[in-house]
């Protein structure tokens, strides 16, 4: 039996591309759109911090899940401060850097896209009812997510 010598060829820029966008869109799709579809469940009565873990594990498997499909290929950075340190790094040549974030940036808008679509013609009033329960947003005293007053400023001031 004879050997074959085992070559690595290294994977074109476009291969590189193509990896940092899915990953990216798989990071945004999965991570992000955990959050927002559990949204609404901030503010049923009684929602427990399950909540908060379920999406902190749907973010840690995501990036675990890209980074092991990806990395081999384009480094698995799926962020643009990623990417700009690997270069400041000198873990990647700097003319490559302009590209892995357009490409993070195409992965993101495809993946957010998606999202807005799936809440716009998917469970019914889902956009409705999260965007009249705060949407994931931030806010202060009456502009918080469900007014929780947890950043509200006293309306009388001691003189």
């Amino acid at each position: 039996m004879s050997e074959s010598p085992i070559t690595t060829e290294k994977p074109t820029l476009a291969a590189k591309l193509a990896a940092e966008g899915f990953g990216t869109f798989l990071l945004v799709f999965g991570g992000v759109g955990t959050a927002l579809f559990a949204s609404n469940h901030f503010t049923d009565p009684g929602a427990t911090s399950a909540v908060y873990v379920g999406i902190a594990l749907a973010f840690g498997l995501t990036v675990l899940v890209g980074v092991y499909a990806f990395g081999p290929l384009s480094g698995g950075h799926f962020n643009p401060a990623v990417t700009v340190g690997a270069a400041a790094a000198g873990r990647i040549p700097w003319r490559d850097v302009a590209p892995y974030i357009i490409a993070q940036v195409v992965g993101g808008v495809i993946a957010s896209t998606a999202l807005v679509l799936i809440g716009m013609f998917g469970p019914d009033n889902w956009l409705t009812t999260a965007q009249d329960a705060g949407f994931a947003s931030n806010g202060w005293g009456a502009h918080s997510p469900a007014d929780s007053g947890c950043c509200r400023r006293s309306s009388s001031r001691s003189s």
